[in-house]
């Protein structure tokens, strides 16, 4: 399985990373904004997506309006990770079809929980 961490901080690439890693996931791309995500989406082959909102270029949830938007890509897991709280964000993001939504800060077990929900429900009919 291949994951896609879309983030323009180091810091949140390298937790995100730790933790798919310790999941077993090892194929991780990473993009610094929405608009290199969806370059290497159009690319690549991806099979899951961690992005966060806030970023320069193209948003996260820009991004995500891309994604379900493109019947080719509209099909891949989307987890959105953010400081965003406030509920007009969140109606956006359920609104836009995001899989899920994982406030900053999160812990490693946060993230794995939210991750593996995903998945279960993905392979669900």
């Amino acid at each position: 399985m291949r994951f896609l961490i879309v983030d323009d901080f180091d810091t949140m690439i390298k937790i995100t990373k730790d933790v798919l890693n310790d999941l077993g996931y090892e194929d991780i791309i990473t993009a610094r904004n929405g608009e290199q995500a969806y370059q290497i989406l159009t690319k690549e082959k991806i099979d899951f997506i961690v992005s966060d909102w806030n970023m320069p270029v193209m948003t996260g949830i820009e991004l995500l309006k891309k994604v379900r938007g493109n019947p080719k890509l509209a099909h891949i897991p989307f987890l959105m990770v953010t400081a965003e709280s406030e509920k007009d964000h969140i109606v956006e993001a359920i609104q836009a079809k995001v899989d899920q939504y994982i406030l900053k800060p999160f812990n490693q077990e946060m993230l794995a929980q939210k991750i593996g929900f995903i998945l279960h429900k993905k392979v669900k009919p």
